[in-house]
């Protein structure tokens, strides 16, 4: 593992740090465009989403909403290692970083399958911040096993027709287009009959019904899918070839960096929040009313946000050695999900009894009775924790890669 910037790497970095010192003043605190500017206004008001959209110009003036694209796409033309160093970054500053369906999958995987015309159609849009993307590849029955998907697509003509059902779509209710997974070849093996679609989300048909999670936020979506017709100019790739087009490496950088800096501040903020609000009678040996098991928890936790960020260095070394993380990849997952909940349980520990009060449950917050602990993020965080070892990969499925493909275990 190498900890050390080249020279060219380390003028990017300083280049990034300028930027970020003179053109970001905090203005708003949160994860990339994965929510986007209408979910934002959503949940904290149309002023939060317009901050967040200035901020998105200003990345994009940079040609930095997808930087690890070719130049000609709108991107920078970032190496591996500058995506790495410009996401890094932006996680320590706590700014905004680029994201979502769009950066991460659906632009890729035009710039690699996509005709001109598909190109010119949907590239510019993601660049720019402004175009929303979902994915619609998840099934009711059709989760691990994503190839069993049921969903049909039937040729009508210059059209293909939609019928079926997705699920744990998430920002649909916010997005202008979804890519889709559909069956075109029902006699096929389930591998080799699915097609890929570049779905316009205000056709005809499509119905998009928000899912409220145990936290309170409708950020999952089920899509239901009325002979919903999709004209073949976005059919993407070859027709029953979609499964190969959906399994391409789709990411530039995948060492989730941000995820490890940002479990390192969460660990940073509740130290510093246990220090200035612990008030109760110091426990024998605990010197300044916090208690010894509450620090050692604490110490564990940044140890651990350590170790996730050492995790990333790891990835990204052998990407920048031209290899391609597989194992690897799928322990930073399973690493930084786990911790996370562990992260989010520490806090609901320190907060006590009232860490389980939610800002917008609990009162006016005018008074300091009804005000709760760190304006309520403990509870909030401890209830969005639960899927992160089910989302993007269930822990059972990255250990099984790992102990295959990492430790060369068997598989029976």
């Amino acid at each position: 593992m190498d900890f050390r910037d080249s020279p060219e790497d380390a003028k990017f970095r300083q280049e990034v740090r300028a930027f970020l010192g003179k053109e970001y003043r905090g203005e708003y605190q949160g994860e990339g465009d994965a929510r986007g500017a209408a979910q934002i206004a959503a949940r904290e008001g149309p002023a939060a989403a317009e901050r967040y959209k200035a901020w998105m110009r200003k990345l994009a003036a940079k040609r930095w909403i997808a930087p690890a694209w070719p130049k000609e796409y709108g991107g920078a033309g970032m190496t591996v290692m500058q995506q790495f160093v410009f996401n890094e970054e932006l996680a320590k500053a706590r700014a905004p970083r680029p994201g979502g369906i769009g950066v991460g999958f659906a632009g890729p995987t035009i710039i690699v399958y996509g005709t001109e015309e598909q190109k010119k159609e949907h590239l510019a849009g993601i660049v720019s911040g402004e175009a929303v993307w979902c994915q619609g590849f998840s099934e009711p029955g059709s989760g691990s096993d994503l190839a069993s998907l049921q969903t049909s697509a039937m040729r009508d003509g210059d059209d293909y027709v939609i019928n079926g059902q997705k699920i744990w779509t998430s920002g649909a209710q916010f997005s202008q287009r979804m890519i889709l997974l559909a069956r075109t070849d029902p006699s096929a093996p389930k591998h080799k009959g699915i097609s890929y679609f570049l779905l316009d989300m205000k056709s005809p048909g499509v119905t998009v019904r928000p899912l409220v999670n145990m936290g309170g936020t409708p950020g999952f979506n089920e899509v239901f899918f009325d002979n919903v017709r999709v004209p073949r100019k976005d059919l993407l790739g070859e027709e029953n070839r979609g499964w190969y087009v959906a399994t391409t490496t789709l990411d530039f950088e995948r060492s989730s960096i941000g995820t490890s800096i940002a479990q390192g501040n969460a660990v940073d903020d509740l130290i510093t929040w246990v220090k200035k609000q612990r008030t109760e009678k110091p426990e024998r040996g605990s010197g300044n009313g916090v208690a010894v098991g509450l620090k050692l928890e604490l110490a564990e936790r940044a140890v651990e946000a350590e170790a996730a960020r050492l995790l990333s260095y790891r990835v990204i070394t052998l990407q920048n050695r031209g290899m391609v993380p597989n194992h690897e990849a799928s322990a930073v997952k399973l690493y930084a999900a786990e911790l996370s909940q562990r992260v989010a349980e520490t806090g609901m520990k320190a907060a006590g009894l009232f860490g389980q009060l939610d800002r917008s449950r609990s009162g006016d917050g005018n008074g300091a009775k009804d005000w709760p602990p760190n304006r309520g993020r403990f509870v909030r965080a401890y209830l969005n924790s639960v899927s992160s070892t089910i989302a993007g990969g269930t822990s059972e499925v990255n250990r099984n890669i790992v102990a295959t493909r990492g430790l060369g275990l068997p598989r029976d």
